[in-house]
């Protein structure tokens, strides 16, 4: 009896899992490519890997558990760039994650990229987009999952250029495909107060948009990003060190794009006791949970609910964050309204 139950028990926890998570707002396209995908870009197109055994070439993918940093954590996407340079890598790679994502029940994904690294072979960052925003699309009609891109300009020393034109490129697509922009990269190298000009344009052009910050760096990398008023933050996993800041974060409602095994991974947390999902959501944050990068962090939104589970968060808890991300998705109204029937 007492074994039964707790088949009971272990039922009712999946299902509650896999009706909570079905939506992802940080998920970022090279980071979360197949092996499979990789490898079959890669014999298309004459590209030369290190393995072509799916096993083995998942190893050059994702971080070992003894990843030290965020800046260890990034030299996992060189592979996966190569297989981003062509429509016919761009197409097939986001199409095999849209069919994972739709075979996991995901029922929607803001899919996030930087168009200025998939240049390398001759497309423009318009072109890149424009492939994109049509494969979001197929993979729609094929898979049954709505998905939308975030355009990501890149920190670096010699970026400028390249994120001035993402903008323009998010500007003409958006509410076609484009639904927000990001900042992302090494947070620690190169700071917020680089990227002014940037930030000035996007808000002249009211085009949404969140920031990677409170990460690698603590809660003055969050202070620092949030004068150029972001809609979300990216991660924000290290506002706990500022209390004034978790009480303004509490009063203004700004969501946070929370990936627990990707904070791990990055060594932003110690261990999974030190995450603060449950004081976030006990003091009042808009707590949204996401996958970050499903192949370099080994990971799927139900295996982060899961681990949720682990650390005491509750079946409300988790109806919350599942609310939460429909609060903070960059959609319409009505298409929130659709996926809080799927949860309430």
């Amino acid at each position: 009896m007492i074994k039964i139950a707790s088949f009971y028990i272990i039922d009712a926890v999946m299902e509650n899992i896999n009706r909570y998570a079905i939506i992802d707002l940080h998920l970022h396209l090279d980071g979360s490519l197949s092996p499979e995908a990789i490898i079959k870009v890669a014999n298309e197109e004459n590209i030369e890997l290190p393995t072509k055994n799916p096993q083995e070439l998942k190893s050059f993918l994702a971080v070992p558990k003894d990843c030290d940093s965020l800046n260890e954590y990034l030299k996992r996407f060189d592979i996966p760039n190569y297989v981003l340079q062509t429509e016919y890598g761009l197409k097939t790679c986001y199409c095999d994650l849209i069919r994972r994502l739709a075979e996991d029940g995901l029922k929607y994904v803001e899919v996030r990229m930087a168009p200025q690294l998939s240049t390398q072979k001759g497309l423009s960052q318009n072109e890149v987009v424009h492939i994109l925003c049509e494969a979001t699309q197929d993979a729609e009609i094929m898979f049954g999952l709505k998905s939308n891109l975030i355009l990501c300009m890149m920190r670096g020393d010699n970026t400028h250029k390249a994120n001035l034109e993402t903008i323009e490129v998010a500007k003409e697509r958006l509410g076609h495909g484009v639904v927000a922009m990001d900042l992302a990269g090494a947070e620690a190298l190169f700071t917020n107060e680089n990227f002014k000009e940037e930030f000035a344009l996007i808000n002249k052009y009211k085009i949404p948009f969140t920031i990677h910050m409170g990460e690698a760096l603590g809660p003055e990398s969050i202070e620092s990003g949030l004068v150029y008023n972001p809609n979300r933050i990216g991660h924000g996993v290290r506002a706990i060190e500022n209390p004034k800041l978790v009480d303004f974060l509490v009063e203004k409602q700004i969501p946070l794009e929370l990936c627990p095994t990707s904070n791990l991974d990055t060594k932003a947390v110690k261990s999974a006791e030190d995450l603060p999902i449950k004081y976030y959501l006990e003091k009042g944050i808009k707590v949204t949970i996401n996958t970050d990068d499903m192949t370099v962090s080994d990971t799927t939104l139900r295996k982060e609910f899961e681990l949720l589970e682990k650390i005491g968060v509750t079946e409300d808890e988790m109806k919350t964050i599942a609310l939460n991300s429909i609060d903070a998705a960059f959609i319409s109204e009505q298409e929130k309204e659709e996926l809080r029937k799927l949860v309430l």
